[in-house]
């Protein structure tokens, strides 16, 4: 890329309005256009300034974009390629920030001209809230991005998208699709649905006595249930996989609770307490964590 000048992206929650006022905070000189298919999230957009515009129709949106940054629930890509494929310049790089990637890697190699380059992006950022009004200049500083790439992919279209996410402050990494879902199933989305099946293990009478460590364990299952039902799906053989692991960890947990065999839960909860010590250390060192 030789120059950016603009970038536009679809979708106006959290994420997406967050990355166009990180890029007018941070990248002086590139236009951002934003827009969202609700036109009270428009409205919401302009008034809070989150772009340097709002448009009202997703092909305006994407015209004369270097970068086109897709910020809405996956199952919608598919959808949205089709729709902006004959409003894209040549030489635009198309990305999203979507949780899974093998799928919208498929969707964009069949759907996308042959003169757009497309590369998947993953910024882990955000939290449970969802919303324009929760966007934020400094979600991404110092958050890891994961780039994905295969044996199409443009260097070209690959460098220019590290640099843009850089620049947005995040430390970035590059792998394979398949890997990225691989690895996501078991730290983002075996997660969310282990947090979901806490909740509903409990009736709401007995939720109430819940304290702080059930909250913080539970938080991820605040998350819209819409686009966690999209990411779910996307990478249903990675998922339902490490729902297979878990329910083995489990059962190793419940044999040693029913024998009352104090010594294997002991060493069930301490290789446990081990391996997320590393886990901390690991990210102290990184400034993951402060």
């Amino acid at each position: 890329m030789k120059k950016l000048r603009q970038i536009s992206v679809i979708g106006m929650g959290l994420l997406g309005a967050s990355i166009t006022l990180t890029t007018l905070r941070s990248l002086f000189g590139v236009k951002t256009v934003g827009y969202s298919h609700r036109p009270g999230t428009r409205r919401k957009a302009r008034r809070l300034g989150v772009a340097e515009e709002i448009v009202d129709d997703i092909e305006m949106c994407v015209a004369g974009a270097d970068i086109v940054i897709l910020a809405t629930p996956i199952c919608t890509f598919e959808d949205i390629f089709r729709r902006i494929k004959g409003h894209l310049k040549a030489g635009c790089i198309v990305t999203d920030v979507g949780s899974t990637k093998v799928l919208p890697h498929r969707w964009a190699r069949r759907l996308l001209p042959k003169d757009v380059y497309y590369v998947g992006s993953h910024p882990i950022a955000g939290s449970e809230k969802r919303g324009v009004e929760f966007a934020r200049d400094d979600l991404f500083y110092g958050a890891r991005c994961i780039l994905t790439r295969n044996n199409n992919t443009s260097n070209f279209a690959l460098a220019g998208l590290r640099r843009f996410w850089l620049d947005l402050g995040c430390r970035v990494s590059v792998m394979s699709p398949a890997r990225h879902d691989s690895i996501f199933a078991r730290v983002s989305h075996l997660p969310h649905v282990v947090a979901a099946a806490l909740i509903n293990a409990s009736t709401q009478e007995q939720l109430t006595f819940a304290g702080k460590g059930f909250i913080d364990t539970s938080r991820v299952a605040s998350g819209p249930e819409n686009v966690w039902s999209d990411i779910l799906v996307t990478n249903a053989v990675n998922t339902t996989g490490g729902i297979d692991r878990l329910i083995r960890e489990l059962t190793k947990l419940r044999k040693a609770i029913g024998s009352k065999d104090q010594k294997r839960i002991q060493k069930l909860l301490a290789t446990a307490r081990a391996k997320r010590a590393e886990l901390i250390k690991y990210k102290m060192r990184r400034k993951e964590l402060i």
